[in-house]
Parts: structure tokens; C-alpha cells; sequence
């Protein structure tokens, strides 16, 4: 591709994207820039009553044609091989996002094993999962983005958060491992790695005037993330304007982890 001229390197018309845990949130969000860059989303979650809900509401928006649907946990091995391979009977997956994520707040000396193990399998072991099954037919084709949502976390480290640090921790070097096994038929992976951002999910520590507080100063510009920052990296690092980029981490996260 030396030399020639691409109109709209941020174009994505044409190409399908998987966006893991889009039903609300920043997934949501994610699955909105996509689909307003011109990319089919199919939009996932775990419940398929809410998935549908979801994907019905987008498609009025943006299009029957440019929406669709899939429910299926990413931490059941079998029911993600099943769930990709229906993707891909209704054409080829270019684009994946893995979104999907929780939270478990409790001191490393208190968290049972069960808690910790269940953080790790939802935040990490899914991306693998995911992202190897949807990357089998990727590197067969020969092409493929994959971005991997990390966190601040990613790099640093709060009380009462290890199994959620130690995951997003995990989730970078996968990134890099994936880059390693996967570049040269290629895959592209990446990672996008938000700030503290303000969701339903983040409500309640928004709220927390102490902690709020905390993170108005943490961050140089002086407010929370909203949802809608993340879409501008995931559009670049799935587009053909980061064609030479993988492997790396980028953090939308205001200037938080620029500074001490």
C-alpha cells in the first residue's frame, strides 16, 4: 500500500465489528462511533432480551442493515466458539472490540478466591477467548483489528481493586502476545485504555464527593470521562489510519497517568 492514497483513512463502510458488552456503557458508546464511521455492528451481551432491545433501538438509528445481534457469555469456551461461528455465517468479522468487563470492589486481604477468579475470567481470560476463537478466521483471511479495552488500571494500581488491576495489567501484555503470534498474517491488536469514566456503573462513585473529588484533581482536565471519548481511538486504531500500529496501549484518560 506504499503510496497510494486512501480518501478517508477512518472509513470503515463495508466492514463488520463485534463489540462485546455493547448493550449500555462505554460498549454502547463504542458501538455508536463504529457504526457512525460506517462499520456493521453486532451488538452483545450475556441477556438477549436486552441485546435485542439494544440492537432494535440502534437500528432505527442507523439502519437495519447496519445492526445486528448476538448474546452469549464470553466466559463459556463452547458458547463463544458457537456465538463467533454465527457471526461469521452472516459475514466476515473485521473488527473486534473486547468491551466486556466487571468490577469487584474488596480488600485483597478479604476477597475469596471464587471473587477472584471470577473477576480474572470476566476481564482477561474472555478477551483470550474471544479474540482467539474471532482471530482464527482473521489470520485465514488475512486481515483483522482487534481492540482490547484496558483500563488506567492497566498501569496503576488503587486499594481495594487487585483481581480488576491485575486483569487490566494481564489484558496489555495479551495485547502484546497476540501482536507477537498474530502480525504478520495480518491481525492488528491494540488496546484503548480509558480514565475514570462516568457510567451507570460509575454513578455511585461520581457521587462520592470524596472520590470525586480525588479524581477532578488526579485528572489535569478537570473532569470525568464520558463515554463518547472512547469512540475516536477505537475508530482509529480499527480503520486503516493506524495500519502500521500494533501491539500498543493507547490511555484516554484526561492526563491522568502523564502525571504524579
Amino acid at each position: 500500500m506504499t503510496g497510494q492514497r486512501i480518501a478517508n483513512p477512518f472509513d470503515l463502510s463495508g466492514r463488520r465489528a463485534l463489540v462485546t458488552g455493547s448493550s449500555r456503557g462505554i460498549g454502547l458508546a463504542i458501538a455508536r462511533s463504529l457504526l457512525g464511521a460506517g462499520a456493521h455492528v453486532v451488538v452483545h451481551g450475556r441477556d438477549a432480551a436486552v441485546v435485542e432491545v439494544t440492537a432494535a433501538s440502534l437500528a432505527q438509528e442507523y439502519g437495519t442493515d447496519a445492526v445486528s445481534a448476538a448474546a452469549f457469555d464470553i466466559t463459556d469456551e463452547g458458547a463463544v466458539i458457537a456465538g463467533i461461528r454465527d457471526i461469521e455465517a452472516r459475514g466476515p468479522l473485521d473488527i473486534l472490540v473486547n468491551n466486556a468487563g466487571m468490577q469487584h470492589r474488596e480488600p485483597m486481604l478479604e476477597v475469596s478466591l471464587e471473587n477472584w477468579e471470577r473477576v480474572i475470567r470476566t476481564d482477561l481470560t474472555s478477551a483470550f477467548l474471544v479474540g482467539r476463537t474471532a482471530a482464527r478466521a482473521m489470520v485465514e483471511r488475512g486481515s483483522g483489528a482487534i481492540v482490547n479495552i484496558c483500563s488506567v488500571q492497566t498501569d496503576l494500581a488503587r486499594p481495594t481493586i487487585g483481581a480488576y488491576t491485575a486483569a487490566k495489567g494481564g489484558l496489555r501484555n495479551l495485547t502484546k502476545a497476540m501482536t507477537a503470534e498474530w502480525a504478520g498474517s495480518g491481525v492488528r491488536v491494540n488496546g484503548v485504555a480509558p480514565g475514570y469514566i462516568r457510567t451507570e456503573l460509575t454513578q455511585s462513585l461520581v457521587d462520592d464527593p470524596t472520590f470525586n473529588a480525588w479524581v477532578l484533581g488526579r485528572t489535569p482536565v478537570g473532569r470525568w470521562g464520558e463515554p463518547d471519548d472512547i469512540g475516536g481511538a477505537v475508530i482509529w486504531l480499527s480503520s486503516d489510519a493506524s495500519r502500521f500500529v500494533t501491539g500498543q496501549v493507547v490511555f484516554v484518560d484526561g492526563g491522568m497517568t502523564a502525571v504524579v
